[in-house]
């Protein structure tokens, strides 16, 4: 397939991923509005955030096996009508219940569109394209979190709520020509059985881990449950794991994982996207709580970590390739590292510029280790195991950015702890918190090590 073609698939996944990354956070300023129309507390409606984001864990491994069975072209093409579909109807709720429900649908067809995207760029594109394609592809996962939340305020500020989700409409339309006339008819179609003992164990894991973390970053009242059913989120997924190595054909095909650069990227990459997740969440709460910042200067400074994650785009390829991907995912790795404990120098006394700077620079480093690690899990994957590992990628990438802002909340009330403070947290406990993120990142790059020197160097070959 000639690159042209595979870099238009690229970019009609990158819309499409796009459009499920900025739904899970879209909706966080128009509660108290929304909220209003079902008639319910703002505090209720965020069951519609989890509901959508532990859809999109749980669905996500039958992706794989729905893409092996019916083809790249259908599954996506099919996630996008429904998404669509399922947009208009969040718009068109009249109700908590119907709302959930339709919130339910969207992250389903969510689920489907990540991996399922993700597979037909790697099927279209050459190893030697794989850099410029994975560099398309990265950006929604960086640029919508932070997006989202100034998006909606915007939305429902100049316009109404309902039409958060009536403009995935006309991207929808669009994306669905795209996808009948880019991506081939005729894809690599399989008849393996459906693992359904495999989809229940990992589906009742990935649920329980979140919801139990999300608990224990709530309030204290709920630690004995939090610790509960992470607990138990845990032990299922120990479970799930060894149906998985057993089964003669697993919902998960865990031999990519004899693949030493895409389990580096797996285990340390997750612990690090962990550590990165956190920002978005901390940085506008401590901008506004202990800076006294409103909700939209609050937004304009975070907008700076966007900033910067669109000024790295264009040198990735070119920094990778003139010093490879292992000592750049190091030395990348450490400057993000100290980006994250930099933010621990941040008060209210700081100059904007100064600030604006700090996160500028986070961006720089963010996005550049989001290429790598997104590069470097599939630059060594052989054709066939590509739909196992687009699976099983996607769904540690959505487990970890959702265990992330859960994470963020947990430690910051552990810095709140350890201060003593009560009541509304102060810039030193976010000060101790970003210092606490920062070494959860630094033991992510460990596993780093790992990566023999000459790591996805097949990738970076010039044509």
């Amino acid at each position: 397939m000639s690159q042209r073609r595979s870099t238009l698939i690229a970019l009609l996944v990158a819309v499409t991923f796009f459009m499920e990354n900025l739904d899970a956070t879209v909706i966080a300023t128009a509660l108290p509005d929304m909220a209003r129309t079902f008639g319910v507390a703002a505090v209720d409606l965020n069951v519609g955030m989890s509901a959508y984001m532990l859809s999109v864990a749980v669905f996500i491994p039958i992706s794989g096996w729905l893409a092996d069975r019916f083809g790249s072209r259908l599954v996506f093409s099919s996630a996008i009508v429904l998404f669509s579909v399922s947009s208009l109807m969040c718009g068109l709720s009249d109700s908590l219940e119907t709302f959930v429900a339709a919130r339910v649908l969207q992250g389903i067809s969510g689920a489907m569109m990540v991996p399922v995207g993700r597979l037909a760029v790697l099927r279209a594109t050459e190893k030697k394209d794989l850099v410029r394609a994975i560099a398309f592809i990265t950006w929604p996962g960086l640029v919508a979190p932070v997006l989202g939340p100034p998006v909606g305020g915007f939305i429902v500020t100049h316009a109404s709520w309902p039409w958060i989700f009536y403009l995935n409409l006309p991207l929808g339309l669009l994306a669905l020509i795209a996808t009948l006339v880019l991506i081939p008819k005729r894809d690599d179609v399989g008849s393996r059985t459906f693992d359904f003992s495999g989809f229940l164990l990992v589906g009742v894991a990935s649920a329980a881990l979140l919801y139990g973390v999300e608990m224990l970053g709530q309030s204290s009242a709920n630690l004995l449950q939090g610790l509960s059913l992470s607990g138990a989120g845990f032990i299922l997924g120990v479970f799930a794991w060894r149906h998985m190595r057993r089964h003669t054909q697993p919902l998960l095909a865990l031999d990519v994982m004899g693949v030493r650069t895409f389990s580096v990227c797996l285990w340390g990459g997750s612990i690090f996207r962990i550590s990165i997740s956190t920002l978005p969440f901390l940085l506008p709460l401590m901008f506004q709580l202990a800076f006294g910042l409103s909700a939209f200067d609050a937004g304009l400074l975070v907008l700076a970590v966007f900033a910067g994650n669109l000024a790295m785009k264009p040198f990735t390829t070119m920094v990778m390739r003139r010093w490879g991907l292992r000592p750049v995912l190091m030395i990348n790795g450490i400057l993000g590292v100290l980006a994250i404990a930099a933010c621990a120098l941040l008060d209210e006394r700081m100059s904007w510029a100064l600030i604006l700077f700090i996160l500028f620079v986070g961006g720089l480093s963010r996005s550049m280790q989001f290429t790598l690690f997104n590069t470097l899990a599939f630059a060594e994957i052989p054709k066939e195991q590509m739909s196992g590992a687009s699976t099983l990628f996607s769904m540690f990438f959505q487990l970890s950015m959702a265990v992330g802002v859960a994470t963020g909340a947990l430690l910051l009330r552990l810095a709140m702890n350890i201060h003593g403070t009560t009541g509304q947290a102060e810039t030193a406990d976010f000060q101790l918190t970003f210092l606490l993120v920062a070494v959860i990142a630094g033991v992510a790059l460990l596993d780093n090590l790992r990566l023999p020197p000459q790591a996805g160097e097949s990738v970076l070959q010039q044509k």
